[in-house]
């Protein structure tokens, strides 16, 4: 599995929010700072958050992003389906959709259970958990 820089800016934007004072809103600004990330990226990795119902933002003084739901129900799995589609995909297609002949016809189980793998693990760690540091010991 490759982890864009996209899905991990956006992974890490979100727990910089779930890190937040409890009902404060981060500009990109502010967040962007905080993690490095190029503020002009992270506005557009934002609006496909907010798209996705894992942050609002609000417009104005004193505006910026908050979470949209607590910061235990998101999970790193959402957020990088959220921003790059499916977690383990082959050639773009979904592995249970894969069918090969021959030799090769039990590849399609393999790729199925790396994905289910993949869902296993990132659907198990909150965004809760890697803001206050416990995710470790879910692991």
């Amino acid at each position: 599995m490759r982890i864009s820089a996209k899905a991990d800016y956006a992974v890490r934007a979100v727990i910089e929010l779930a890190a937040a004072p409890e009902g404060a809103s981060l500009s990109a600004r502010e967040i962007a700072a905080a993690q490095d990330i190029p503020q002009n990226f992270l506005e557009n990795i934002l609006a496909e958050l907010r798209r996705a119902g894992i942050v609002h933002t609000h417009r104005g003084p004193g505006g910026g992003s908050s979470l949209a739901q607590p910061a235990s129900a998101i999970t790193v799995g959402e957020i990088l389906r959220a921003i790059d589609g499916p977690l383990a995909a082959v050639r773009d297609l979904p592995p249970e959709q894969l069918v090969y002949e021959g030799t090769a016809r039990h590849l399609p189980a393999v790729w199925c259970r790396v994905q289910s793998c993949l869902h296993e693990l990132l659907d198990a760690v909150s965004v809760a958990a890697l803001a206050d540091g416990t995710a470790a010991a879910k692991i």
